[in-house]
């Protein structure tokens, strides 16, 4: 039986993004939910950072662009928002690509744009 991973750190992260939602529904921009999220993680003493950038190496070249996770939680976990209609497979491949980039393991991709909260887990 295979376990899933930061299975309870994953709960608490959704846990936090549901009382967002519940309380702000869906319509406002991907920055409003940032911001409500910020007091949601501080208040439930989730360690995390916010915007955090990660520089693309290629051939041992850092390229002059570089991607930037909403969140990241724990030191382990893409946090990535999103405030659009719906999800698609572009989102999907936009986390796994930061959790390349960052070698980290978990995205959770985040969607408040919907009547009720939508999220995926996104393992790499």
């Amino acid at each position: 039986m295979n376990s899933l991973i930061y299975k309870q750190e994953s709960y608490a992260i959704i846990g936090v993004c549901m009382e967002v939602h519940k309380e702000l529904g869906k319509g406002f921009s991907e920055n409003v939910y940032g911001d409500a999220l910020e007091i949601e993680l501080i208040n439930s003493g989730i360690d995390y950072k916010r915007e955090v950038k990660f520089n693309i190496i290629y051939k041992e070249n850092l390229l002059p662009h570089f991607y930037v996770a909403d969140f990241i939680i724990d030191n382990k976990i893409v946090l990535e928002i999103k405030a659009i209609e719906s999800l698609n497979k572009n989102h999907v491949k936009q986390t796994l690509n930061y959790l390349a980039a960052s070698k980290l393991k978990l995205g959770i991709l985040v969607n408040f744009g919907e009547d009720s909260l939508n999220y995926k887990r996104v393992v790499l």
